[in-house]
C-alpha cells in the first residue's frame, strides 16, 4: 500500500499553515520613523523622515546628571529629529535640565528640524501619577514650540489609572508604546492593544527591527494612533 501519496500533500499543507501563522518580520527600510542608539549606523536604504536619536542618559548611580552618549551635534537635513534622553531616575537637578535644554538649542542651531524631547523612562503602571507630575514640570521648562514625547509600557492600556493617564494627556504630545524586550517582540501583545480603545494620548507603536509583528485588528484605525517607530539594531544582531 502506498502511504506516500496522501502523506506528502498533508505535510505540505501543514507547512503552508505554519508559514501563514507566523507574523511578518519588521522591515526598517519601509519605516516612517526609526529609533537610533549611538553606534548604530542606519543603512542607506532606510529613508525614514522621523528619527529618534538617543543623546544621553540620567543614570541611577551617582549624581543625577546627564551622561552624554553622542559625540558632536547631528546634522540631518530633510529629517525631523527627536532628542532622546534615557532616564533611570526622576530626581533631576536644574543642571541636568539645563544640559538637556542646551543640547536641544545646539541641535536647532545646526539647522536641524527638531520636533522636541523624548524621555525614555520605564515608569511603572502604579507610578504614573508621580511621573505625570515630573513631566508637567519638565514641560513648563521646554520652549513652547518644542514637543514632549515619552516611551510607555503596553500595560498602561490595561491597568493604568485613568486619572493619571488624563494628567499625562494634558502634558505630553505623544506616547511611544514599546512592544519588544531586548531584540524580540513581547508575546501576547494583541491582548494589550485590544484595550487601547479610548486611550487619551496620541501614540506610536515601537517595533524592534527583525521582530515579528502583525497589527492587531482595529489598531491602525484608532483615532490616537500615529504610526510606528522601528528600533534599529546593529548589523551583527539583526
Amino acid at each position: 500500500m502506498n502511504w506516500r501519496a496522501p502523506i506528502l500533500p498533508a505535510l505540505l499543507l501543514l507547512a503552508s499553515c505554519e508559514r501563514q501563522a507566523q507574523a511578518p518580520r519588521v522591515q526598517a527600510e519601509t519605516a516612517g520613523a526609526v529609533f537610533v542608539w549611538p553606534g548604530v549606523h542606519p543603512s542607506p536604504q532606510i529613508k525614514a523622515k522621523t528619527v529618534y536619536l538617543l543623546d544621553g542618559e540620567v543614570r541611577r548611580e551617582g549624581a543625577a546628571r546627564l551622561h552624554p552618549l553622542r559625540m558632536g551635534t547631528p546634522r540631518l537635513p530633510g529629517r525631523t529629529l527627536w532628542l532622546v534622553v534615557r532616564a533611570e531616575r526622576l530626581d533631576w537637578t536644574d543642571a541636568t535640565r539645563a544640559a538637556i535644554l542646551a543640547n536641544l538649542a545646539k541641535w536647532r542651531a545646526a539647522g536641524n528640524d527638531v520636533a522636541g524631547l523624548q524621555v525614555d523612562f520605564d515608569a511603572s503602571t502604579r507610578g504614573l501619577g508621580n511621573y505625570a507630575a515630573f513631566l508637567k514640570d519638565l514641560r513648563a521648562r521646554l520652549p513652547a514650540d518644542l514637543r514632549l514625547s515619552i516611551t510607555g509600557l503596553m500595560d498602561w492600556s490595561a491597568h493604568g489609572d485613568p486619572q493619571a493617564l488624563a494628567q499625562l494627556a494634558g502634558t505630553v504630545d505623544e506616547v511611544v508604546v514599546q512592544t519588544y524586550q531586548a531584540r524580540s517582540t513581547i508575546p501576547g501583545y494583541e491582548a494589550y492593544f485590544a484595550k487601547m480603545q479610548g486611550f487619551p494620548i496620541p501614540f506610536r507603536v515601537a517595533l524592534v527591527e527583525g521582530g515579528e509583528w502583525q497589527a492587531p485588528p482595529g489598531l491602525e484605525s484608532q483615532p490616537q494612533f500615529k504610526g510606528y517607530v522601528v528600533f534599529l539594531l546593529k548589523p551583527q544582531n539583526r
